[in-house]
């Protein structure tokens, strides 16, 4: 361990003087886990000794002890290396302590993990929605930089501010800088039309009419308990009244009627217990009750359906540099039938020149898989080999995952040199994503000194096999500022390095952040079904659980968040009775006391 420490004498150099002794630790552990222990873990352990399994936060204090009782009991002589300790058990967990509350703030009390939650667009424009978050228990925000614009972040700042302020709470912002992330580009729009469907029972039959608003297209009205809303002509709507039957033929020709049961200058509400096809070309024709017809109308603000394309396995589908996507295409002629294939534009182009035959490509976080069999100037083939039976919908902006490829990216895209600027006079800590070697994070420290804020915490958010592959050489330059983190992004990570392996990847990361005493978000997808639901899974209950081993937790935007801040609020205060890091703590257990 020591050896290791001396040759790296100028990467400790390099970390700032309150970071010293948790880089020695670091370096420390490296050296211990590059040999296996396992032969003498159990002979330790026979003996009553510690088997240095929960030993990464002060790694040579641990074996130091170990020896030192092994060797007075075998009656040899021992020099104490005590002195050489960078960190002993009660340090350590006050230098991860002070490490955490310098990058996330004060935990709360009765809860030593924070919660971080990514706030949603209506932040900026709706300071309730951030003032209920702070309530239910959020301790840090987080604002991704890939979504929005510079005025809604600083709108969004500045709500978390007063809300923390009112609340008198310390609320920490994380902004999340966009990165060089790859995605599928836009795919052609289909047509506009909007589908008016009942509710159905199992036999089919309907037992919820669809209900439709109406407004005058002049008017821009938003209309409460409705399924869909489109405007039409001001003057064919003053001939509305409850009772009207509005009849029409559908896109398909099908007879359809219906029926007015709300109405009000601003707004109607009309009624059908039939499946329909509305499309701009429809046209609308008020039936009175005395079976009076007003001329017809078309329905305005039909949106175009988003563009996508059927996969299936087996199936090929290009990747091209640029241009619209579009689903495969058969046309006939005299000779032969010539066929297109389908084909999505990647939005980091250069990447399709750095990739080879038979490496894998993923998309829409695994959902799709698929090996690279062609690689030409302008476009990649790929055969799909991973899809659902009925086949699966790619759309445009959903994540490419390239685990086989060795990929050469900017660690900072010309957005996110653009974003800095916002991020350095709002935020308390700045996420590096897709972070892959030490140069991205002194890059990001140098952009942030001449911005002025050379005290702004870095996230470093691991999310490829690279950045995983090179986690201790970012964690030391990190190390190099004031304060700085790790987030485990479980997303993009589980699909790059294989969903199989996401447990034994996630826990070591864990173990090598308690051996730097850097603090760990634990993100992606905790408490998902509960905060877009409403209703929790117990899969991910036990998931939220294991968060508890870590100082903070983010949890995702949702309808239901509120409860979800709840929710994960009272785990982890049960949870952090139980367990501390790898460690667990034999509180009284209270369950059994009336047995015999």
């Amino acid at each position: 361990m020591l050896e290791r420490e001396a040759a790296m004498a100028a990467e400790l150099d390099r970390v700032s003087p309150n970071c010293q002794e948790s880089a020695r630790n670091l370096i420390h552990y490296l050296a211990l886990r590059a040999m296996d222990l396992r032969p003498i873990q159990e002979q330790l352990a026979w003996l009553g000794l510690s088997s240095l399994g929960r030993s990464e936060s002060h790694v040579l204090a641990s074996l130091d002890k170990v020896l030192g009782i092994l060797h007075r009991v075998t009656g040899q002589a021992w020099e104490d290396k005590s002195a050489e300790e960078p960190a002993g058990r009660i340090s350590s967990r006050r230098l991860l302590e002070q490490h955490a509350v310098k990058l996330l703030g004060a935990a709360p009390a009765g809860r030593s993990v924070r919660v971080m939650v990514t706030l949603p667009s209506t932040a900026a424009t709706d300071f309730s929605t951030v003032g209920e978050l702070v309530e239910a228990g959020m301790d840090v925000a987080r604002i991704n930089c890939a979504h929005d614009t510079a005025q809604d972040w600083d709108a969004m700042a500045a709500h978390v501010r007063r809300a923390a302020k009112a609340a008198q709470r310390d609320v920490k912002i994380l902004m999340d800088l966009g990165g060089p992330k790859i995605r599928t580009g836009d795919v052609a729009a289909r047509p506009a039309v909007l589908r008016l469907r009942p509710q159905r029972d199992e036999l089919g039959h309907a037992y919820q009419p669809f209900r439709l608003g109406l407004h005058p297209a002049s008017q821009d009205v938003t209309l409460p308990s409705v399924d869909a809303s489109i405007g039409v002509d001001d003057k064919w709507f003053a001939h509305l009244r409850v009772g009207s039957q509005i009849d029409f033929s559908d896109a398909r020709g099908a007879k359809r009627h219906l029926l007015v049961v709300q109405w009000d200058t601003h707004g109607a509400v009309a009624e059908s217990v039939h499946s329909a096809y509305l499309v701009p070309e429809t046209q609308l024709t008020i039936k009175g009750a005395e079976g009076k017809k007003w001329a017809s109308t078309h329905p305005h603000g039909i949106q175009h359906l988003p563009g996508l394309l059927h996969v299936h396995q087996g199936e090929f589908i290009r990747i091209t540099k640029g241009g619209a996507g579009a689903p495969a295409m058969v046309s006939t002629d005299d000779e032969a039938i010539v066929q297109e294939l389908a084909h999505i534009a990647c939005t980091l182009p250069q990447v399709l020149s750095q990739v080879h035959t038979g490496e894998r490509i993923w998309f829409d976080d695994g959902r799709i898989g698929g090996i690279i069999r062609r690689v030409e100037p302008d476009w990649i083939e790929v055969e799909i080999t991973q899809a659902r039976a009925g086949g699966e919908k790619l759309l445009g902006d959903k994540g490419i995952n390239l685990p086989d490829s060795a990929l050469s990216l900017p660690a900072l895209t010309d957005k996110d040199m653009q974003d800095l600027s916002a991020v350095a006079a709002l935020a308390d800590m700045v996420g590096l994503s897709f972070v892959q070697q030490s140069e991205d994070v002194y890059l990001l420290r140098d952009c942030l000194d001449r911005l002025g804020r050379h005290d702004l915490g870095i996230v470093l958010k691991i999310e490829t096999l690279k950045g995983f592959e090179h986690l201790p050489e970012l964690m030391l330059a990190s190390m190099a500022g004031q304060s700085a983190g790790v987030m485990i992004a479980r997303g993009d990570l589980a699909v790059e390095c294989g969903y199989e392996r996401m447990a034994e990847v996630q826990e070591e990361i864990l173990w090598c952040a308690e051996a730097a005493h850097m603090p760990v978000i634990w993100a992606t997808q905790v408490l998902e079904t509960l905060a877009k639901t409403g209703v929790p899974s117990r899969a991910e209950i036990s998931d939220a659980g294991l968060g508890v081993r870590a100082e903070c937790v983010m949890l995702n935007k949702g309808p239901y968040i509120t409860a979800a801040i709840r929710t994960l609020d009272d785990i982890l205060r049960r949870m952090g009775s139980h367990q501390e890091k790898k460690r667990s703590l034999l509180r009284a257990l209270r369950s059994w006391s009336s047995a015999s």
